[in-house]
């Protein structure tokens, strides 16, 4: 179950990848399956090898790209999510929802 991201959030990153950009979007997640994780981050890309070449250089792979909706994505969780987002630059993404990182 998804919550705590705005329609406006949505919007500009579909937009982004509607565009054939790397977007990301972060937002609060629960999921039995990773109950240690309570956001998740979603990269998307409407160009599906730019997502792909995108990925390779975090060890991700094609497999687990989404491709249920028309946004294929990777879900970023627990420490990957927090090693790609830094190296990104896109901090901010878990800063927003109040992520503590002095710990």
């Amino acid at each position: 179950m998804a919550f705590g991201l705005t329609r406006l959030k949505l919007d500009e990153w579909k937009t982004k990848a509607d565009n054939g950009e790397i977007a990301f979007l972060t937002h609060y997640w629960i999921d039995e399956r990773f109950p240690e994780c309570t956001t998740v981050t979603k990269v998307a890309c409407a160009d599906l090898n730019k997502l792909i070449q995108w990925g390779e250089q975090y060890g991700l792979r094609p497999e687990w790209i989404h491709t249920r909706d028309q946004y294929p994505h990777f879900d970023l969780l627990g420490e990957r999510q927090i090693d790609v987002l830094t190296k990104e630059g896109k901090l901010d993404q878990l800063e927003h929802l109040g992520y503590d990182f002095q710990r």
